[in-house]
């Protein structure tokens, strides 16, 4: 499944969805998300693009370095969108914009950006992730929910 990623550099969106409340708590950040379905958009300017930014998600032993890695440890990763030379400012205001999707915790992964609120969005309990990016054709979906152990590779 990840060999299909690009490593090219680019934008992503990270599908969790959480099965009971996480207290968060990381520098100045804290709150508690409530169990439901989120949307993490992030970049990957790094070496291995995409496709290790990706894999990092979907790890669940990794180093708690970034918001999000919080948030993929403790819930499942369900589905990812992402996109070349996509921006992952522009993918978290276009899902905080949809109707029903809410900012749960300001600053969530966007400690380094000046235009957004944050790059977390809480997902309304109808829809999918796929639904809602199906207006961008530069956005590839892939759905993880029928794919054993996408959460570790």
């Amino acid at each position: 499944m990840l060999d299909t990623i690009p490593r090219a550099r680019g934008a992503y969106i990270v599908e969790i969805a959480l099965d009971r409340p996480l207290a968060f708590e990381a520098a100045r950040l804290r709150g508690t998300l409530p169990a439901g379905r989120y949307a993490y958009a992030g970049s990957a300017n790094g070496p291995g693009g995409l496709q290790a930014r990706i894999a990092r998600h979907l790890r669940a032993d990794k180093p708690m370095h970034w918001h999000a890695d919080r948030l993929t440890t403790a819930g499942r990763v369900t589905g990812i969108a992402f996109a070349e030379r996509a921006n992952e400012c522009g993918l978290a205001q276009r899902l905080a914009a949809r109707p029903g999707a809410m900012i749960p915790l300001s600053g969530f992964g966007s400690s380094d950006c000046r235009h957004c609120r944050a790059h977390l969005i809480r997902l309304p309990d109808t829809g999918t992730l796929a639904s809602a990016v199906t207006d961008d054709a530069a956005l590839r979906y892939l759905d993880l929910t029928a794919v054993p152990g996408a959460n570790t590779p």
